[in-house]
């Protein structure tokens, strides 16, 4: 693929495709509805629980696990640090689970992100390049980049919700489907652009990225039950820590990082979170019917 495709991703598609996606976000939401982090503090802790300790945990564990390369346990651990995805809404309301839970949950890890993911992406690069051939990173540029991308649009979308509520209804219904559209087409693009090294390295990071995503999301369903919350949130809670934003990670591999080996994993990891989370929601309701029957 030609040097202008390439620099057309890094630098219009990958950002580009990431602030609309926030900025859906934020047309659903009013500041009302972080009332629910008082009225169901417990969904949220597991939420965030499984997102913020047992993900990065995770990835570090299976990366060891699998002896993955430097780039590809790095690519792992970049989208294991990475908020919950759009995407992870769409699941859910399709599931007929508790969407306001997870776009509260969506929400807040995206803002939270904004200052955890870089220092930790940080600290991972130490830790698996020791002080080697390791990408360069600036901490305080990557946090105002990802505050511009996450932050700005999320609270663009929810001034939107505020004084013009009719557009912002009828922009969520184009822009919803739009986000998965999105974040399909930054899978396609990555794939065709490092199809070589894609191919090459799929045995070796396809099933450490397959561990981790169904790893991800049984532990998130396990922390929701610790939390002792019910089938529908535990089902929520699964998919959230499971259902990863795959444009943050590519965006942090490709356009902040600039190295399209760190981007294997995460493009490996996008593909398969969608059809894994489809099996999570048909085993609870399978157990929706057996517990009807």
């Amino acid at each position: 693929m030609s040097e202008s495709s390439i620099t057309f991703v890094n630098t219009v598609l990958v950002p580009g495709g990431l602030i609309a996606i926030m900025f859906s976000l934020g047309l659903t939401l009013t500041l009302a509805d972080f009332g629910r982090l008082f009225e169901r503090p417990r969904a949220i802790l597991a939420g965030l629980s499984g997102q913020f300790l047992a993900l990065p945990l995770l990835g570090l564990l299976i990366a060891a696990l699998f002896r993955l390369p430097p780039e590809m346990a790095m690519g792992l651990f970049i989208l294991s640090v990475s908020p919950a995805g759009v995407t992870s809404n769409a699941v859910t309301f399709a599931a007929r689970g508790n969407v306001a839970l997870a776009v509260t949950l969506t929400t807040l890890t995206s803002i939270i992100t904004v200052v955890t993911t870089p220092l930790l992406i940080a600290w991972a690069l130490g830790f698996y390049f020791g002080g080697g051939d390791a990408p360069e990173l600036s901490v305080s540029r990557t946090m105002a980049q990802l505050f511009q991308m996450t932050v700005l649009p999320i609270a663009l979308g929810m001034l939107v919700r505020r004084f013009a509520p009719g557009i912002a209804d009828r922009l969520v219904k184009w822009l919803r489907p739009t986000s998965i559209i999105i974040l399909i087409a930054v899978i396609l693009f990555s794939v065709l652009i490092s199809a070589e090294l894609v191919l090459a390295n799929l045995i070796h990071a396809g099933p450490a990225a397959w561990l981790l995503n169904i790893a991800a999301m049984c532990v998130g369903v396990l922390i929701a039950r610790a939390f002792r919350l019910d089938d529908t949130d535990s089902m929520t809670v699964g998919i959230e820590v499971g259902v990863q934003n795959a444009t943050m990670a590519t965006f942090l591999s490709l356009s902040v990082l600039n190295s399209w080996a760190l981007a294997i994993t995460p493009t490996i990891y996008g593909v398969l979170m969608i059809m894994n989370a489809g099996f999570l929601v048909r085993y609870f309701r399978w157990k929706a019917r057996r517990a009807g029957a």
